[in-house]
């Protein structure tokens, strides 16, 4: 029996010009099932926000999409305006990396929370707001309802990450795909902000995608983990942090500062797109013989 919520199959992404086709998503594939946790690890460049754009079909027209998305046995690609809007708007949550980027700012904190709760649940305006002051103050936003009356600009980066981790959780999604959500922050608030998103998301059940360049940050917060390069996967499963057998993954993994040791230079990545086409060759050599 098929227990997975989500389900990416040969997930490919294909960026059409009037000069080239450039394959930026190839072949991905994974699976997260109800109440887990997978992080998606790569450098910038690799394909991960891409991936999560097309699991919730916000990638430019521009894009040629194959492959299949399968959420709760069906399947996102073929569906309709309607079926999209209510997947997108109860299903699956997202937080971005960047609040200010994403919430409107001529409008009211109090106005962002509960405009999906007043048109799309059918909520008066006063039980959204208390609903709202509820999960501002879970996710830890002292002087909740004086919150409300504020305007985007006024808050701190911590402060309005927590306002958008509250609006994905206002929808009591199924699934939370969290792109880089920290990236903005400091290293205090990075920390606060993962640990609410964290305990939230336990307390409610919810899956997750979390979408970063830090291996370690994932491995602490998410059940498995998935390695992408150049918009593949390269490795995947439960405690690669600790024994990687790809070569790539073991160089992320150097190039992470450490508090424990000093260096005068940073590591940096020696692998290349020639090791990666050399990999695929392998891969696709063993594939063959398996077969």
């Amino acid at each position: 029996m098929n227990t997975a919520l989500l389900e990416v199959n040969d997930l490919t992404a294909t960026l059409v010009t009037r000069k080239q086709r450039l394959r930026l998503l190839d072949g991905v594939t994974f699976n997260i099932e109800p109440g887990r946790a997978l992080g998606l690890v790569g450098e910038s460049g690799s394909g991960k926000s891409l991936t999560t754009r097309a699991i919730t079909r916000l990638l430019d027209p521009a894009f040629r999409v194959g492959g299949q998305i399968s959420f709760q046995g069906t399947d996102v690609l073929s569906m309709n305006a309607a079926a999209l809007r209510s997947y997108r708007l109860t299903r699956v949550g997202m937080i971005f990396q960047d609040p200010r980027a994403h919430i409107n700012p001529v409008y009211r904190v109090g106005d962002f929370l509960t405009e999906a709760l007043v048109l799309g649940r059918g909520m008066d305006r006063g039980q959204a707001e208390d609903r709202a002051i509820t999960l501002l103050e879970e996710v830890g936003v002292r002087n909740a309802s004086s919150r409300l009356r504020q305007y985007p600009h006024e808050l701190s980066g911590g402060l309005l990450q927590r306002v958008m981790i509250a609006s994905v959780l206002l929808a009591e999604p199924e699934l939370i795909l969290a792109d880089e959500p920290t990236t903005a922050l400091d290293v205090t608030a990075q920390s606060d902000v993962m640990a609410i998103l964290e305990e939230q998301r336990r307390i409610r059940g919810m899956s997750l995608l979390l979408i970063t360049h830090d291996l370690e940050l994932a491995a602490a917060c998410c059940d498995e983990l998935a390695v992408m390069y150049a918009g593949q996967i390269v490795e995947q499963g439960a405690g690669i942090h600790e024994n990687p057998s790809h070569p790539y993954t073991t160089q992320l993994l150097e190039a992470r500062p450490s508090i424990e040791s000093k260096s005068d230079r940073l590591p940096t990545l020696s692998y290349t797109r020639e090791d990666h086409e050399a990999w695929k060759s392998t891969r696709f050599d063993a594939q063959e013989v398996s077969a």
